[in-house]
């Protein structure tokens, strides 16, 4: 008897775990309990984020805001690291906008700046400039849930579209090149 007494705390938890895992399902499917939203930042201002540039393989002492980074120029903004297996499969995506004359702008997430530098020399460097975010800031400040995350800005530094995970079809291609043709009308 003394047996079935103790199995009934791990019974109580297993319990308690479905039914939580139900309300969070009900709450995820009506929208309720919920404010994320991948695309919550489209529409704004590009965040007031400084970061170092990546300059060979260190962070240098140059800085630089994401909104300065967008300044004149619409461009195609791309959080990156050398850990990250979706960012290497997306990479022909980045390198085929940069060869389109596409300004790229890379920020290096929470990446140590020797390994994006291996990253980059090993399969090209598509970027324009590279931001150094050692400590995720930029993640935090423009929401991002992960790696990659790629934001279409215009040379206002406004946040057009957006592209949760890795850019891998030419369905999000074409997202990103009519986000630029909008703000170049």
């Amino acid at each position: 008897m003394n047996r079935w007494f103790a199995l009934l705390p791990i019974a109580a938890l297993i319990v308690l775990a479905v039914f939580l895992a139900v309300q969070m399902n009900r709450m995820s499917s009506t929208g309720q309990g919920s404010e994320y939203r991948p695309d919550a930042m489209v529409g704004q201002e590009l965040p007031l984020t400084v970061l170092p540039l990546l300059d060979g393989d260190k962070a240098s002492d140059s800085q630089l805001d994401l909104k300065t980074a967008a300044v004149g120029k619409p461009m195609v903004l791309n959080l990156f690291a050398s850990w990250c297996a979706p960012c290497r499969l997306e990479h022909p995506q980045l390198m085929a906008l940069e060869a389109r004359g596409i300004k790229v702008v890379g920020v290096a997430y929470k990446d140590d700046p020797v390994k994006t530098r291996a990253f980059l020399d090993e399969l090209g460097d598509p970027f324009d400039l590279v931001m150094v975010d050692r400590e995720g800031r930029a993640g935090l400040d423009l929401g991002v849930s992960g790696v990659p995350e790629t934001f279409v800005v215009d040379a206002y530094g406004v946040i057009k579209a957006k592209i949760s995970g890795p850019i891998l079809n030419e369905d999000q291609v074409q997202t990103i090149l009519t986000a630029l043709e909008a703000d170049s009308h």
